[in-house]
């Protein structure tokens, strides 16, 4: 048998009894993937040991893919466009607080440049895996301060792929030059718009024309196949591939089929991520800690402490509360999965000293199991820190509310700047095309390289022109793009120079497009003579070319958001000031079920409001007081964290009361009603019966006569023989 498949069943086994030990105790299970490596790997001798350690490092590789596969189909890009100005700031405030703050404690250590760069970016990126999985153990998605969160943690996602991408040139060429990583960062941004644009335009097309044929083995495979191809792209063109699985994912993300994939891709990913993790524990170098076990106790509290002041100012600066921007700073105080992919490349690039990637592991590992306890403390450390403020500076820090003004309009040339920077892209990205692709194949098939550079222009220049119109012409039709001298005359200043910028930047793209396939004069006078060619012959086909591709495209990016626009407007989705909207579930067995809302108290009792009742497909909006709460209902409330998380406690769980009626105590028992019994001549409802028994009276004997079901108005009268289905203890101390 292959030693690999021995590896397999050893890397698997150890793993499984490990999490479920972890999970026995309540403790993160990737430190059970963790543990579970260091037990498998060189360092540990009483367990079996991989043996094969390279083709693990593959296994690992393709366990890196999958889990950032899966980030990208929980990441979306327009995701990122909405999280705000608050989640922007508060993660890019992090971000750069921690990259200077580690490199300046690698110096400190004494470390050389290289080991000190790359722990800044190992404590930069919190934990999305971590982070998620406490918020879930805790109860605490309700919170307001989660959705600031989540916001962080998808600007974190893309600051960590960019990381990745600008620590891979700083470790090829050894130096750190600002000219060298601000053309990475645009070729990243180029790459990014790029395979944006065409996986928008492309992959949805193909899952709507797909879509009755897919299930849920075929989507896994056409989706890890779109996945893989994305890699080999992003390989080819110099990136990582864990940059190339992120992006499929995200363009997988933004489509109508994008949860169903992610659902379906969940095993896989755990499998994977339970592999790579392993991995990670298998490289845990005990020497290596003991000799710097000083370094990872000052890393573990500088991360605790740097990412929860860097978090909680960054919060502020964006107009968070205290209380709101205090939450945020401590569940963002941790490292883990980006934090071994960082590492990991270090290693792969022979880079970095072997000491730092256990010491990244270990501060992972301790950060982990202080997570759940960091979060838990948060309200209790704001109501400490509130009492130690001075008066006035607690009343500006309420102030601060994190709404943004809505009605604050961007400028006209802010507007176009989308437009122009995206048709832009899309011109230079299809002249790089036929130069690197089209026009080396061309040379092989035709008589002269002159010919095939011909050809190779004439079709970049074909395919480019619906876009060097959208971006030279303001108008949607050609109509409007008409511009007589009296109309110039009338046009403001700024509109003036927005006309000829385009122009200029048109006819720039232009020559960029010559420029591929011939010499710098040959490019000015094709480029002249395109450009008075394309003033002669008009725009009106290149117009509706063009506003076919816009359309199409616009309808790919909106399709999976008609559906939930839709389906959104039947909720209240505005809250005011520190209140916010949560959605619960009615548990079966909670107190308030069947209970009209009067009753329950709501409002009074706990402080929020009911905004509405979804039951199965009926949504009952603004519900009155005299409506009921049954069992699975979906309730939507207004409220703050507190007032929230008090009715979470009576809606959402196993009530006493109910959970007092044990099964095995309920049966049918008889009692001979006679003598001076209290319930002679009142009716059944007003006996009680039903709320002293938790029972139902099923049965009346009387004078020979038997009653099934018996009216509950009927009165009860000396002689009857009540049959009572109910509570048996309770039945028998009603006798």
């Amino acid at each position: 048998m292959p030693t690999l498949i021995e590896d397999l069943g050893i890397i698997l086994a150890v793993a499984g009894v490990v999490t479920l030990l972890f999970k026995k105790i309540g403790q993160p299970v990737v430190l059970g993937y963790l543990l579970a490596g260091f037990l498998v790997g060189p360092e540990v001798s009483f367990f079996p040991t991989v043996q094969e350690n390279d083709e693990i490092k593959i296994w690992a590789e393709i366990g890196v893919i999958v889990l950032l596969f899966g980030l990208g189909l929980e990441f979306s890009f327009k995701k990122l466009v909405t999280v705000g100005r608050g989640a922007s700031i508060t993660a890019i405030t992090e971000v750069l607080f921690m990259l200077g703050l580690g490199y300046l404690l690698g110096q400190g250590f004494g470390w050389n440049t290289m080991d000190s760069i790359f722990l800044g970016g190992i404590l930069s990126i919190s934990s999305t895996t971590i982070i998620i999985r406490a918020f879930d153990e805790l109860g605490f998605r309700q919170r307001r301060f989660v959705t600031l969160v989540f916001g962080v943690l998808i600007v974190e996602d893309l600051v960590a792929i960019l990381l990745l991408v600008l620590l891979s040139t700083i470790a090829v060429s050894n130096t750190f030059e600002g000219t060298q990583l601000l053309t990475s960062a645009a070729k990243l941004a180029f790459f990014l718009t790029l395979w944006f644009l065409g996986g928008i335009f492309i992959v949805p097309w193909f899952l709507r024309k797909t879509r009755s044929l897919m299930n849920d083995e075929t989507s896994l495979i056409v989706s890890l196949a779109m996945c893989l191809l994305m890699v080999l792209l992003a390989t080819k063109s110099g990136f990582s591939p864990a940059l190339g699985a992120f992006i499929m994912g995200s363009i997988l993300a933004e489509t109508p089929d994008g949860a169903r994939i992610e659902h379906t891709l969940k095993s896989v990913k755990d499998l994977f991520a339970a592999v790579f993790f392993v991995s990670v524990g298998m490289l845990i170098n005990l020497d290596a800690l003991k000799e710097h076990w000083f370094a990872v106790a000052v890393i573990t509290i500088v991360t605790i402490l740097g990412k929860l002041f860097s978090s909680t100012i960054g919060a502020l600066l964006s107009g968070q509360s205290l209380r709101v921007s205090l939450q945020t700073g401590m569940s963002l105080a941790q490292i883990g999965e980006f934090s071994f992919i960082i590492a990991t490349l270090g290693l792969t690039l022979k880079v970095t000293s072997e000491f730092l990637y256990p010491l990244a592991v270990a501060v992972s590992a301790i950060t982990t199991l202080t997570t759940p306890y960091l979060i838990k403390s948060s309200d209790a450390t704001y109501i400490w820190i509130e009492k130690k403020l001075p008066a006035d500076w607690l009343s500006r820090l309420r102030g601060n509310t994190g709404l943004e003004n809505p009605n604050v309009q961007s400028s006209k040339i802010a507007q176009e700047m989308p437009r122009v920077f995206l048709n832009s892209v899309l011109v230079v990205g299809i002249a790089l095309a036929c130069s690197k692709w089209l026009l080396p194949f061309l040379s092989k098939e035709l008589p002269s390289e002159g010919m095939a550079a011909l050809v190779s222009v004439a079709i970049a220049m074909f395919l480019s022109l619906p876009s060097l119109w959208a971006i030279f012409s303001k108008a949607r039709s050609v109509a409007g793009l008409m511009v007589r001298i009296e109309d110039v005359r009338q046009m403001s200043y700024q509109s003036v120079l927005g006309l000829f910028g385009r122009a200029l930047l048109a006819i720039f793209l232009l020559g960029f497009i010559v420029a591929q396939f011939t010499s710098a004069l040959v490019t000015f006078i094709l480029a002249a003579g395109l450009s008075m060619l394309m003033a002669v012959l008009g725009f009106k086909n290149f117009s509706k070319t063009y506003g076919w591709f816009e359309k199409q495209f616009l309808s790919h990016l909106n399709e999976k958001d008609k559906a939930r626009i839709t389906n959104e407007k039947e909720y209240p989705i505005l809250a005011p000031w520190d209140a916010h909207l949560a959605t619960l579930d009615v548990h079966p067995n909670s107190s308030v079920v069947g209970r009209k809302l009067a009753d329950i108290g709501i409002r009074e009792s706990y402080g929020v409001t009911v905004a509405m009742i979804e039951r199965g497909s009926q949504k009952i909006l603004a519900p009155r007081r005299d409506d009921l709460l049954m069992a699975f209902d979906r309730v939507s409330v207004i409220g703050n964290d507190d007032e929230v998380s008090k009715f979470k406690e009576i809606i959402s769980k196993n009530s006493d009361l109910h959970a007092g009626a044990n099964v095995t105590n309920y049966g049918l028992k008889s009692i001979f009603i006679s003598g001076q019994n209290p319930f002679i001549g009142k009716s059944i409802r007003e006996s009680g019966i039903r709320e002293t028994t938790d029972g139902l009276v099923v049965g009346l004997e009387r004078s020979g006569e038997r009653v099934l079901n018996p009216d509950a108005t009927e009165s009860i009268q000396d002689g009857d023989l009540l049959w009572i289905v109910g509570n048996t203890e309770k039945i028998k101390l009603l006798k």
